[in-house]
């Protein structure tokens, strides 16, 4: 079971680095499947911080989205966020923290995409509808933008890249808002194909503005309606969500030459889940769209090239 964190302060973590690793790791192929390949594609410490990153993340929407929820509050998201800060501050409070306080060390960073990130799961605690794509924007940005923000330090960026003589730069350009655009497609991506499972428990996150302009109602998706209205809402939402994998795209070149494959890898994976909901002819309520295994690792190559020459 995962491991929630609802332990008492009094808690004191009970395992070593390389254990507490490997807790991170168990969670995030448990969980992350194709977000978990494109990690074995790092080196061991990166893939190793981004497992302590995800384990995090996945802690923190399981306070709202996990089988505890019902039970979560705001002082609950309150409690976490001081966990957090005992986490920054080099004192971790459980067995998988000790991983990222020692990633912090290693690969430091700002705390305020982890605080962003927190506000994000407020928002689900008293919001289950969204008028406008800026109001679902916002939200997107604090559940997923942030990771692309927390995961990039981790990454790093080519410094040979920008002091060539042809792209010289006193400051190296970080590519925060493609790393942003990455984790609002991969959200979009959820949201997509999760219409469906979030309608059971009456969340609708698709922008009531997008609806009526396909004059699909809330009943109608409450219902799992599939007609020309829905199908035409969903290419609307799917051509947006491109936009972003492709705003991410044009980020990637300016990572660390062994951080690329692995983003574009898990960029292509998850991408692929929206052909996989066309191929489905948008029906997202009765089946469930994914990527098979032989899937992914046929576009390995593919990925791999475009590490190489984008």
């Amino acid at each position: 079971m995962l491991q929630l964190p609802d332990s008492p302060p009094s808690m004191k973590p009970s395992v070593s680095l390389e254990e507490s690793y490997e807790l991170c790791r168990q969670l995030t192929a448990k969980y992350a499947t194709t977000f978990y390949l494109g990690t074995l594609l790092m080196n061991q410490r990166k893939r190793q911080a981004i497992w302590a990153i995800y384990a995090w993340c996945r802690r923190t929407d399981e306070l709202v989205d996990g089988p505890g929820a019902d039970i979560t509050t705001p002082e609950t998201l309150e409690h976490w966020e001081n966990h957090l800060e005992s986490i920054f501050t080099g004192q971790p409070q459980d067995n998988f923290d000790v991983a990222l306080v020692d990633t912090l060390q290693r690969f430091p960073m700002d705390i305020q995409p982890f605080r962003d990130m927190i506000a994000g799961q407020r928002m689900d605690l008293y919001r289950n509808r969204y008028q406008t794509f800026e109001e679902l924007y916002s939200y997107c940005y604090r559940v997923a933008g942030t990771v692309g923000l927390m995961s990039t330090a981790v990454m790093g960026i080519d410094r040979k890249r920008e002091m060539s003589p042809w792209n010289r730069k006193t400051n190296p350009y970080i590519p925060t808002e493609e790393a942003i655009a990455l984790g609002i497609a991969s959200q979009m991506t959820n949201i997509l194909r999760d219409v469906g499972e979030d309608a059971q428990r009456g969340r609708i996150y698709l922008p009531l503005d997008d609806l009526a302009q396909f004059n699909y109602t809330e009943q109608d998706l409450l219902q799992g309606v599939v007609d020309n209205r829905w199908r035409s809402l969903m290419r609307f939402q799917i051509a947006r969500t491109w936009q972003f994998y492709a705003q991410a795209e044009k980020g990637i070149s300016y990572l660390s030459p062994d951080a690329r494959l692995p983003v574009w890898a898990a960029l292509m994976h998850y991408s692929q889940i929206l052909k996989s909901i066309e191929r489905n002819d948008y029906d997202v309520f009765n089946q469930r769209a994914y990527v098979p295994q032989w899937q992914k690792i046929r576009s390995l190559p593919i990925a791999w090239l475009r590490s190489q020459v984008l």
